[in-house]
């Protein structure tokens, strides 16, 4: 077994999405996944995985929760390790970690989609892409900022996620 994250995007937010985590828990399980932790009600899930079902695992989490009526949500996976990674890469390790988030990217996106993401789209906020991560620090608070998830989708052509600073070391230390 190996411990995995998903995050899954824009659950339970303003009374859209609801998905209760004990419907998670079982639908994680029921996709062979043992040690099942949520982690506040936003989408977020460590689990232990078989090798077999990783590669497809986020894929079949994502359907069978769209076999819930009226539930599309996106989700992204990450290993445990990749959680340490991210940790490790922070490009502002000296910054108030309060303003700083990780857009988490389903895939990679390739050098020209990276080179059209605009520096200047949402000034003083900046953003650093390292592999499937996008390091987003936004001075003025993530509810002011440009750098929003349809943006970054668009641009990369991908499905990316959010999380703050403090849920990001939170879930690298499950």
């Amino acid at each position: 077994m190996e411990r995995h994250l998903l995050l899954l995007r824009g659950i339970n937010v303003g009374g859209k999405n609801v998905l209760p985590m004990a419907t998670l828990t079982h639908m994680c399980e029921a996709l062979a996944c043992q040690n099942v932790r949520t982690y506040i009600q936003s989408g977020n899930v460590a689990l232990d995985v078989p090798p077999q079902r990783v590669a497809s695992l986020a894929q079949d989490l994502q359907a069978a929760i769209a076999a819930q009526p009226g539930l599309h949500v996106p989700v992204v996976r990450r290993s445990a390790l990749d959680l340490q990674a991210v940790l490790a890469a922070n490009p502002w390790p000296d910054r108030d970690t309060t303003l700083l988030s990780v857009a988490f990217l389903r895939d990679a996106p390739s050098p020209a989609q990276v080179a059209s993401l605009d520096p200047q789209r949402s000034p003083p906020d900046e953003f650093h892409v390292h592999g499937r991560e996008v390091y987003l620090y936004t001075p003025n608070g993530f509810a002011r900022t440009k750098l929003t998830n349809a943006w970054l989708d668009a641009k990369l052509k991908t499905i990316s996620t959010v999380r703050n600073w403090r849920t990001v070391q939170m879930l690298a230390a499950w």
